[in-house]
């Protein structure tokens, strides 16, 4: 009788991650205050190694079929690692002027990208349920990790009550699941819904589940937390929040509706289009007259889920292997927007309204043309990455026959351009406003420097390397079929 260790090597990351966090624990427990520095590096050195372990795993599954290792997953841990570890170092100087650098942000962040790469290799919806409360809990923490500011522990208790309503409801699905189909095994669930088994019971826990991990992504109708969320919580985190737990919410969403829930695609489909063309037209319109910059990349959030989503249903190799490449453009976007909010300071005060952004063309121009690339990117304009990502999607949705979701969400992007375009218009047509803080911090200008590089030229004229990746992440579904 096997006990299901003999693959364990393909956990290498995950095993790595949690020794790390555990070593990286005591180091600061005994260290003190004087540690964070300290801690916060050997984080995102572990993140690096645990990059390194994700490239060399080969393919397999193990621990008894819990536990799955192929070309996507691995693409989505790596993404979700990047996204960890720029977060890790986009926070210090943040909290070290508010007077809130400890050691356990760094610490929680990689418990946090634990449970994330947990979730991605779920291959059973007892492991996708552990996965996603190991990085939930430790989100939760971090939402309101500054103590002293109201809106930050508005925010935790917020993201708190609404994920665990969300993580209920996915357990109950799964629980109807099980009840109705007799396994928690995604090969066991797909050759059972495969042999026609499927009865209602399974599919309305199929929507169960599903709302549960839209919750996640921050897609309509589960959206309410986020912009709250977003504009409470230190930036830093919502950095966090905005690129690497969606990552790893939708490879699972991907995991499950082209896994074991293939066979009911009729069912699934009908929901993804709802939510996302639902969610390009909320993302489009309720962010035209926010003046909160992170309550604008709320609404943008979920306007680009919505993209995204729209990718997925169309069910095709084409659609996956364009969620993927959208993913790879939305985490260079984020981080680089994120960057330049970070740097937004007067005499060492945070400022999050648009308009304080007035005259920054003639103050800071290489932050403003940063900033610039990063609104046309978002907002899909030619030659930016991001015109190449709502391209792919779009394509994908057209050429598997959803033309009226396709129209709508392109005509949504029209929409949603007007507030990125207002951003631009602000920073180089308004009269100036007070100057910001400068220099801007070396952490800060590298990251926007790496991101604006990407979404132009890097991606535009280099593409074909992301492509075939992409390419070769989604046949993980389609081999053989």
């Amino acid at each position: 009788m096997t006990t299901g260790l003999d693959n364990w090597t393909l956990a290498a990351p995950e095993i790595f991650l949690a020794a790390a966090a555990m070593i990286v624990l005591m180091v600061g427990a005994f260290r003190g205050e004087k540690g964070a520095d300290l801690v916060s590096w050997l984080c995102v050195a572990s993140l690096g190694v645990a990059i390194f372990l994700v490239l060399r795993l080969e393919h397999g599954a193990a621990f008894h079929d819990l536990f799955l290792v192929d070309a996507f997953t691995k693409a989505m841990k790596v993404l979700s690692l990047v996204a960890a570890g720029i977060a890790i170092v986009m926070s210090r100087s943040f909290f070290l002027r508010a007077g809130m650098w400890r050691f356990e942000f760094p610490v929680l962040v990689l418990l946090a990208t634990l449970g994330m790469l947990i979730m991605i290799s779920s291959n059973d919806l007892m492991t996708l349920y552990l996965g996603l409360e190991m990085q939930s809990l430790a989100l939760y923490v971090t939402a309101a990790f500054q103590r002293d500011d109201q809106r930050s522990t508005e925010a935790g208790v917020k993201y708190f009550v609404l994920g665990s309503v969300a993580s209920g409801m996915m357990l109950y699905g799964s629980s109807l699941v099980y009840g109705f189909a007799g396994t928690t095994s995604f090969p066991s669930l797909a050759a059972g819904f495969l042999a026609g088994q499927a009865s209602t019971g399974a599919v309305i826990g199929l929507v169960f589940v599903l709302a549960g991990l839209v919750f996640k992504v921050s897609a309509v109708p589960f959206h309410m937390w986020t912009p709250d969320v977003y504009e409470g919580a230190p930036t830093p985190v919502t950095a966090l929040f905005a690129a690497a737990p969606k990552i790893a919410a939708l490879s699972l969403i991907v995991s499950v509706v082209m896994g074991p829930f293939r066979p009911l695609l009729l069912q699934w489909q009908q929901i993804l289009i709802a939510v996302a063309v639902l969610s390009t037209i909320w993302g489009a319109v309720a962010a035209l007259r926010q003046e909160n910059i992170k309550r604008l990349m709320a609404y943008s959030s979920i306007g680009h889920m919505g993209y995204v989503l729209l990718g997925l249903a169309a069910a095709t190799e084409e659609g996956v292997r364009s969620v993927v490449v959208y993913m790879i453009i939305y985490l260079a976007m984020n981080v680089g927007t994120f960057a330049c909010i970070l740097s937004m300071r007067r005499k060492g005060v945070m400022v999050e309204r648009i308009g304080d952004l007035a005259g920054l063309s003639t103050r800071q121009p290489g932050m403003a043309f940063a900033l610039l690339l990063f609104m046309f990117s978002m907002a899909g304009i030619p030659p930016l990455a991001g015109f190449f990502g709502k391209l792919n999607v779009f394509l994908a949705a057209i050429n598997a026959g959803l033309y009226i979701p396709a129209a709508i969400a392109v005509l949504a992007s029209v929409v949603g351009a007007y507030y990125y375009v207002r951003i631009v218009k602000v920073m180089y047509f308004d009269d100036p406003a007070p100057a910001f803080d400068r220099p801007v911090e070396r952490d800060m200008a590298v990251i926007m420097l790496a991101a604006a590089l990407f979404v132009f030229p890097v991606f535009p004229v280099f593409q074909t390397p992301f492509l075939n990746g992409a390419q070769t992440a989604a046949k993980t579904f389609f081999s053989g079929k």
